[in-house]
């Protein structure tokens, strides 16, 4: 029997007070807001590195996302696309970056006219995965609109709005001898009412890059 929904409110925010800042809102798509809480349920298949190796599921098992692998020679592209295949957004690593950035396109373009948001780590040295992000229109950057803590190797990163404590999305290791059998890695992603959900799982996809990234370093 599956548990009710928990949602951490920070002080002052939630039912009894004002929403929390920059807590939702549409960013890839209208389509991905949901007035619920939705779990994306992620299968990551360790020892494959080809198209299907990095799914993305509701509840019932119904394909919601799937990752489009880089061609050999293109390791700075990854391609989200939807249940039927269809381009949600292009993920694109700056090679030449201090911070390790990445870009996120609209669909399959790389037009700086399509960019939705930049992700990029905090600092360089980080035991802890932390990354910041910055949609299209803040040039300047020097407040971050989302953020991301916490351990990507335990799968307990979560999502904040802005520089507050307002959690948009957090994810849960669903860790099962059948899967460490199988060599797949399993955990979900519980998003929270009002948030973009395609959002959301293409900071998973950067998540699983950045953590590629830091295994063969």
């Amino acid at each position: 029997m599956e548990q009710p929904y928990v949602y951490a409110y920070p002080q002052g925010t939630g039912p009894s007070g004002p929403p929390p800042p920059q807590a939702g809102g549409v960013i890839v798509d209208p389509r991905y807001c949901a007035p619920y809480p939705v779990d994306l349920a992620i299968v990551r298949k360790m020892m494959k590195f080809t198209d299907g190796n990095f799914v993305i599921t509701d509840v019932n098992g119904n394909l919601l996302f799937k990752v489009k692998e880089p061609v050999f020679g293109l390791h700075d592209k990854r391609i989200l696309l939807d249940g039927s295949g269809n381009p949600v957004v292009t993920l694109r690593e700056k090679m030449v970056s201090m911070h390790d950035r990445w870009q996120v396109f609209r669909g399959g373009s790389t037009e700086q006219r399509d960019l939705l948001y930049t992700v990029k780590r905090s600092s360089m040295l980080q035991l802890k995965t932390k990354l910041d992000v910055f949609l299209g229109h803040n040039k300047d950057e020097k407040r971050c609109d989302f953020r991301v803590k916490g351990s990507w190797l335990e799968r307990s990163c979560v999502v904040y709005a802005g520089e507050s404590d307002a959690i948009v999305a957090q994810m849960h290791r669903k860790h099962t001898v059948q899967s460490v059998f199988l060599g797949k890695d399993n955990f979900s992603v519980t998003v929270y009412p009002n948030v973009d959900y395609a959002f959301i799982a293409s900071l998973v996809v950067i998540l699983d890059d950045v953590n590629r990234e830091d295994r063969t370093a």
